[in-house]
């Protein structure tokens, strides 16, 4: 069933028990349009005008629909008690240990995700609204010694691969709802509350990335290739590379290619896991986007080792 589905990939621990719960809900929903679309049909058949000329006030005294209706609501029961709220508890009330995990913060408004990471000391610095501006949306104390090294970025979240994530969910403004399709989360974020939500990451970007490459036409004007990236090396007339893999697929970039008579190329999206808010939070929703970086532990120490250098001092 999953295969019909249409699913994206799933890059989460916790992700093929969701899938699995979506696979035989929609089964469920199959058995039920198949049975109840045949019983439709059977009754149209059986209570025809031409077989009943005249009303019968008894109508069918069998007990077929009663067992099946019974059927389906112990059915339903199953998939609540024995799959949903198992499920359920597991995300909601069984978080890992902070201390194991990679713990920020996410605040959001109209229309962008602000990340919060504690600094090298793992605290994170007070927050004031009076302080929140263009160059703070977060508000943070930077005088304090608990957020003088915390990082900020906007609509880039970065963490680590194989290891538990606790996002601490906030709104500045109105309701959003933060989803990750790839890593199957997705919870609303309501003004006023501090809503935690957690999942572990199994893949790292470029592997995600490495499963989505494609043959793309250069001239396709379907394709946005500007959020694509090259997944191989490509040569010029005198064999030198002139365009490496991993490069965007900016219009001059683009322009090089098709100048040295490549019409197509191997690409996979640049950041293919996506924060999407799921809530219409306004009339700029559409672009409240933000993205998720899955690195190695050691590339997840090396770019909090880069964003600190640019911390004021």
């Amino acid at each position: 069933m999953l295969e019909f589905l249409g699913l994206p990939l799933d890059a989460s621990a916790h992700g093929p028990e969701i899938d699995n719960m979506i696979g035989i809900v929609h089964w469920l929903m199959f058995a039920l349009f198949a049975g109840w679309g045949t019983f439709f049909v059977y009754t149209l058949v059986k209570f025809r005008r031409s077989k009943n000329a005249s009303a019968d006030y008894a109508g069918a005294k069998t007990h077929a629909s009663t067992y099946l209706e019974v059927g389906v609501a112990v059915f339903e029961g199953v998939l609540i008690i024995g799959f949903a709220v198992p499920l359920w508890a597991q995300r909601v009330n069984e978080f890992p240990p902070e201390g194991d995990a990679t713990v920020v913060r996410v605040v959001a408004e109209q229309f962008a995700w602000n990340v919060h990471y504690p600094g090298a000391d793992g605290f994170f610095g007070p927050t004031d609204i009076n302080l929140v501006s263009a160059d703070n949306p977060v508000g943070l104390d930077r005088s304090d010694p608990d957020g003088k090294d915390d990082i900020v970025t906007i609509n880039q979240l970065a963490v680590p691969v194989g290891k538990p994530v606790i996002v601490r969910l906030s709104s500045k403004d109105v309701i959003h709802s933060f989803g990750i399709p790839l890593l199957r989360v997705k919870q609303d974020v309501v003004p006023g509350q501090v809503i935690p939500v957690w999942f572990e990451p199994v893949e790292t970007t470029e592997s995600i990335r490495n499963k989505m490459v494609e043959r793309y036409s250069l001239t396709d004007p379907v394709v946005t290739l500007s959020i694509m990236t090259t997944m191989e090396d490509y040569m010029g007339a005198d064999s030198a590379v002139i365009v490496p893999k991993g490069t965007i697929l900016f219009p001059d970039v683009v322009t090089m290619l098709t100048d040295a008579g490549i019409t197509e190329v191997l690409a996979a999206p640049d950041t293919p896991i996506e924060i999407a808010c799921a809530q219409l939070c306004g009339l700029g929703h559409y672009r409240m986007r933000g993205f998720v970086n899955i690195k190695t532990m050691e590339e997840y120490h090396a770019w909090l080792a880069e964003e600190a250098m640019y911390l004021p001092q």
